[in-house]
């Protein structure tokens, strides 16, 4: 599995071209860190889209019954196969580790995927 750092910058464009495509898609959202130990944030739930706001600096992902927040994001890391994205991994200001699973890759066409 390769694995991608996305850089700050690119974060807005990259999750605002994936919620078109990943509508609909089952993900598993699970957290870890020292101060919150390892937490299921949800089982698989439809997801409506993952969003960032560079202003108020928060990553939030949407299902059909949950809004997981994740403020002030400092990397982002997105883990491909040759079938699609597998995995977005965030790590907080706290350095807490949310680790967004999709059930079924996502492919992306070339336009995108992270960049190299």
């Amino acid at each position: 599995m390769a694995t991608t750092q996305l850089p700050n910058a690119e974060w807005k464009r990259y999750f605002d071209q994936m919620a078109r495509l990943s509508r609909g898609k089952q993900v598993y959202i699970e957290a870890s860190g020292l101060r919150i130990g390892n937490q299921l944030a949800s089982d698989w739930l439809p997801l409506l889209g993952i969003t960032y706001d560079p202003r108020s600096d928060l990553l939030s992902v949407a299902t059909d019954s949950l809004n997981h927040m994740i403020r002030h994001p400092s990397q982002i890391q997105v883990q491909y196969e040759t079938d699609g994205l597998h995995n977005v991994e965030v790590t907080d200001a706290l350095g807490d580790h949310q680790i967004i699973r999709l059930r079924e890759p996502l492919l992306l066409g070339p336009e995108h995927t992270a960049p190299h």
